[in-house]
């Protein structure tokens, strides 16, 4: 009976194993990659599986802009994500690589969220 039980698990945990490896994994761009590799993001981040943060499909459901991913970036909101440790502020990053990595991971949504356009000063028409 426990040597059943215990080929029931092993088949079990195996096809779990191929069932995980058979499903599509998403392809990073290579100049996103590259600033993600750089900025150490892919140290905690993966595209489709939680490592030590979420990955950032997760963060794309989120609906939030690529002004407040970049936000995040540098103030992470704890309370934000419970159940995961604390991201560390990564003040270090520069603006521009931050929304391009923002962006990205908005596409994983299905297209990036801009932040809503200001409306230009002007003079008053009467």
């Amino acid at each position: 009976m426990k040597r059943t039980f215990g080929i029931l698990i092993a088949v079990a945990l195996t096809a779990g194993i191929f069932a995980n490896k058979a499903q599509a994994q998403t392809v990073i761009p290579e100049d996103v990659k590259a600033l993600l590799q750089k900025n150490i993001c892919l140290a905690c981040h993966n595209p489709d599986t939680r490592l030590v943060g979420p990955p950032y499909k997760e963060v794309a459901k989120k609906k939030y802009t690529d002004a407040q991913i970049v936000e995040l970036i540098y103030e992470p909101k704890p309370e934000h994500w419970p159940g995961y440790p604390p991201m560390a502020a990564l003040k270090n990053v520069p603006k521009d690589e931050a929304l391009k990595i923002a962006a990205w991971i908005n596409s994983l949504d299905g297209g990036a969220k801009k932040a809503p356009a200001k409306k230009a000063a002007g003079k008053k028409t009467t």
